[in-house]
């Protein structure tokens, strides 16, 4: 399947259905950075009347998530893919739109170059911050990857 950003929304809706309800849309997709948005409603809110943390980690994860597909689909590789571990910060009351940026295309790609040559799987870490629609930081979102070469 080609990675576009209208293909992964159609995707979501199949097969991520909770992420679709919700609210996660991939806005801009390149080999560098992937783009999500989220916008504050009733369905993702907490008693608080504010977005809820796992609707936050939702977008957060798929603009990390997509970053490595990309950079698979570019590689021509088979590659396994997994989070392996999670951390997160909260700033600030996530209300209205929240924008999650990952940027790392780069070294995604050199971490399955890697693997490819050594035959051993890679950890990295990317992050993922959420902005607001006036650009203040709300979260930040930690994933760490395990990719292999298969």
């Amino acid at each position: 399947m080609k990675i576009t950003p209208r293909r992964i929304n159609v995707f979501m809706f199949f097969k991520l259905p909770l992420a679709y309800l919700a609210g996660v849309r991939i806005q801009q997709l390149s080999k560098e950075e992937v783009v999500v948005a989220i916008r504050h409603r009733w369905i993702n809110q907490n008693p608080f009347k504010s977005m809820f943390w796992a609707a936050q980690g939702m977008a957060a994860e798929m603009s990390s998530g997509v970053l490595v597909l990309k950079a698979i689909e570019k590689s021509k590789e088979k590659v396994s893919m997994l989070v392996t571990h999670q951390e997160a910060n909260f700033f600030k009351k996530g209300t209205g739109k929240i924008v999650f940026t990952c940027t790392g295309g780069k070294e995604i790609q050199e971490a399955i170059r890697i693997s490819k040559e050594t035959k051993e799987g890679q950890i990295m870490v990317l992050t993922s911050e959420g902005k607001n629609e006036e650009g203040v930081l709300v979260s930040s979102f930690s994933f760490e990857w395990s990719l292999k070469v298969k």
